[in-house]
């Protein structure tokens, strides 16, 4: 883990959907948050989470492995959850409009790497990790979202 790193453990789907909720109510329209992990690792669950504490109710939320965008109208600004990993080149997600929506919606991003170096600058990372007992979510924040989640990694 990098020294900057902050970095938690979860151990049941309702740990990781809290800490969702957490970063749900943090996040305004021009935000990205990158969600890096193997398969399994807990992205979808944790991205899921975090759309449905965002609406405010019970949304069904699929993950957008086959549809690659799936979007949602919040009242505060729309949000986009994203599952790059079909994609073959960075240019294919730019051809869905993923440029415009960093500007205008919260952006939730599996599969970031399929970007290339197109990445947004303030974008927030974070990497998802199973192992046998428990997740672990880690960031990787600059000194403006170290402020806004550093306390929920205490």
């Amino acid at each position: 883990m990098a020294p900057d790193a902050l970095s938690i453990n979860t151990t049941t789907e309702q740990d990781t959907a809290a800490l969702a909720a957490a970063f749900a109510a943090r996040l305004s329209v021009g935000d990205t948050l990158l969600l890096e992990g193997d398969i399994g690792a807990g992205k979808s669950a944790f991205a899921r989470a975090l759309i449905q504490s965002r609406l405010g109710r019970a949304e069904d939320v699929p993950s957008p492995t086959f549809t690659i965008v799936q979007t949602y109208e919040a009242p505060d600004g729309d949000i986009w959850h994203c599952d790059l990993y079909r994609l073959t080149h960075p240019d294919e997600a730019f051809e869905l409009g993923l440029t415009d929506a960093f500007d205008t919606a919260i952006c939730l991003i599996e599969w970031p790497d399929r970007l290339g170096s197109d990445l947004p600058d303030a974008a927030l990372t974070l990497q998802f990790a199973a192992h046998d007992t428990h997740h672990t979510i880690t960031a990787h924040p600059n000194d403006k979202w170290r402020a806004r989640i550093g306390d929920l990694f205490g």
